[in-house]
């Protein structure tokens, strides 16, 4: 008679070590998930900070001297590379900061430290525009070596002698017909331009700053960039019209070359 052989039994677990098996790898997992998810933050706030840096920049318009091309409270797009390379163009919309005087001091109070750090963590990715107030936004009326005079006898306003027909875009008071109320005639210096609101009788744009230093001009050096896209509200979504062709029967002014 043969006798069946068995094979030696495996040795059972300790208690509980496969439960401690199973946590760890939970925890890993958690872990790695944590750290992916870190990671993939700090990549969408670099390229953020890229972005608005280099790219394009968020801005809200905190009055109506662009109405109604924009209105208060608009939150807008403005391009920061694209005019590095070609230039700004008379039509364009521009944001820049204050050359000097052209705003009043600021009298907003201060802000708890909560809510500064985290406007500034915003800022810095492009999700709020904390320095809205401190810019202006206005069209370009005039770049480097136009003669811009007004008015005409017809209440034009006249670039190198060609004058403009604004009706399109510029907002005045019933009764009014003047491109501007006020008389100016200037010729715009190297590297500034000679920039107006929309909305003409009230806005405090180069016209009203001729006392200050820069006598009205916006160096081109303060400017941030050129608006592009109305972003807020949502149902003026959509892209601002520079009215380029206000100005295409306007010539160039040949600029003096400096002496070799």
């Amino acid at each position: 008679m043969t006798t069946e052989k068995t094979a030696p039994a495996e040795p059972a677990p300790a208690s509980g070590s496969g439960a401690a098996a199973t946590v760890r790898r939970r925890q890993r997992g958690w872990v790695s998930f944590l750290r992916d998810v870190v990671v993939i933050i700090l990549i969408a706030v670099l390229v953020s900070f890229l972005v608005k840096t280099f790219l394009v920049r968020s801005f809200y318009i905190p009055s109506g001297s662009m109405e109604d091309t924009l209105h208060i409270n608009d939150r807008i797009l403005v391009d920061e590379i694209t005019p590095d390379f070609g230039g700004y163009d008379r039509g364009d919309i521009v944001v820049f900061q204050d050359p000097g005087g052209w705003l009043p001091p600021s009298t907003e109070p201060a802000r708890p430290p909560v809510v500064e750090a985290i406007d500034w963590v915003l800022a810095l990715v492009g999700l709020s525009a904390p320095d809205s107030d401190d810019h202006l936004v206005k069209r370009i009326i005039g770049v480097p070596g136009d003669h811009v005079v007004c008015c005409n006898a017809i209440g034009q306003i006249t670039v190198n002698g060609v004058p403009i027909d604004e009706t399109d875009y510029i907002k005045v008071p019933t009764g009014e017909s003047a491109a501007s109320g006020d008389p100016f005639d200037v010729v715009v210096p190297e590297d500034s331009l000679w920039v107006l609101g929309d909305n003409r009788y009230r806005s405090k744009d180069s016209r009203y700053n001729v006392d200050q230093p820069g006598k009205g001009f916006v160096p081109i050096e303060n400017v941030v960039g050129r608006a592009f896209l109305v972003t807020w509200p949502f149902d003026r979504f959509g892209a601002l019209d520079f009215h380029h062709d206000v100005f295409s029967g306007v010539p160039d002014v040949e600029q003096e070359q400096p002496a070799p």
